[in-house]
This record gives structure tokens, sequence and C-alpha cells, in this order.
């Protein structure tokens, strides 16, 4: 089969139409059941210029990682604005990336199972990301503490974890949203606010859940009662 014929255009907008014919095939597909000539031939050119602007496979799908964590990244990062009530800037950054994933379901196979179980330099990549959105949730739920004006005494290290368990939900309720039919970006934020917020919002008005004193630790002072309403 001969060359594809192709009308020329700027280096750039062609390679990111070999990008977005790449993260469709290796979303649906799979790194390793994808091929260069289906990418080729979705992408609407030929297999040696895929080679000449990506050079090989590998390099074709961390180029494809590294574009769809920047724009995931940047979605949650504009949606979570400044300003806000803690809760709300919270519910605005969950519904950034729940809608971000909905709309690029291949984007978000790629990051979230393809990239992670083919290779630790694949890994890395998403790893980074992950890293990145982490930190950003930390700030953010130190920055809606000290709003608070409550001084609930939250530690970096601990609000760490709590980012981290948030983030890890998200990214397993995503998977779900976009698996389960008639799921919206909207319902999936709202579920993990309902999930999650009661626990942050006690945290940040100083009322900590603690184990009970036969737990084996001695000091730690008796749990606490009092919930805040769910978001709805």
């Amino acid at each position: 089969m001969g060359a594809v014929k192709t009308k020329r255009m700027p280096r750039a907008v062609r390679e990111q139409q070999m990008l977005d014919a790449a993260v469709r095939t290796f979303g649906s597909r799979g790194y390793m059941a994808a091929s260069m000539d289906e990418i080729a031939e979705l992408a609407g050119v030929s297999k040696p210029l895929v080679y000449l602007y990506l050079n090989s496979k590998e390099d074709l799908f961390t180029a494809c990682i590294r574009r769809e964590a920047r724009a995931l990244t940047e979605a949650v990062r504009a949606g979570a604005r400044p300003g806000l009530p803690a809760d709300r800037q919270l519910w605005s950054g969950l519904a950034a990336f729940f809608t971000h994933t909905a709309r690029h379901p291949d984007g978000w196979a790629v990051l979230h199972l393809q990239a992670r179980t083919h290779g630790e330099v694949f890994a890395a990549e998403v790893a980074a990301m992950r890293a990145e959105i982490v930190a950003f949730v930390t700030q953010l739920i130190l920055a809606a503490a000290r709003e608070a004006h409550r001084d609930p005494d939250l530690r970096e290290a601990e609000v760490s974890g709590l980012a981290e368990a948030l983030v890890g939900a998200a990214e397993s309720l995503a998977d779900w949203a976009n698996a389960t039919p008639g799921v919206t970006a909207r319902q999936a934020a709202t579920t993990l606010m309902n999930f999650a917020w009661a626990g942050l919002g006690n945290l940040m008005a100083g009322r900590h859940w603690t184990p009970p004193a036969d737990s084996g630790d001695a000091d730690v002072p008796e749990p606490q009662s009092e919930v805040t309403a769910p978001v709805r």
C-alpha cells in the first residue's frame, strides 16, 4: 500500500493529529495490541512519517502520556478556583477532574491503565503527574484549613496522606463513572464530596476522629462525634 496522500500543514498540527490517533488507539486497544500501521492510518499519514516525527512506538506512547497528563493537571488547576469557600474549591476541582476524564476516556485509559502496566519508564511519567496533583490538593486542603480560622492543627504530612487518599478515590471513581452508563461528571463529583467532605470539614473545624482509647494508644483523646452536613 502506498503512502497516504495528505495536505501539507504545519508540523505541530500534524504531530497533534498523530497523538490524537495514538491516544485513541492505545486507549481502546492497549499498548501491546496497538500497531503503528493502525495509528498512521487513523491519523491519515504514512507510517514512515509517524516514525520521522515521533521516532518509535515507545517514544510515541511517552509523548501521549505527557500530553494527556499535562491536559489533566491543567484542567484540575483551572477548575479549583481560588477565592471560593473551601468546599466549593474542592468541588470545582473534582468536577473539573471528572469532566475531563469523562470527555477524554481514551486519554484517561492511557494514564490510569496502560502507562502503569507497561514498564517503569511509562509508570514514572504517570507517577510524576500524580505527585503534582497530590501536592496541589495538599496545598488546597492546607489553605482551606487556614481560611477556616479554627486552627485545627493539621500537619502537612497528615494532609499529604489525606490528599493521597482523595486522589486515589477520585481515580477509582473515574474508572467506575466511565464504565457505568448514565453517570455524569457532576454525579461522580457529588458522590466523592459526600464521601470525603464530612471528614475534611470536621478536620478543618478542629474535630478529629481518633481510635478508641483501648486500641493501644494511651495518649490518644476520645473520638469526636459531631459531623457536618453532606454536600448536595
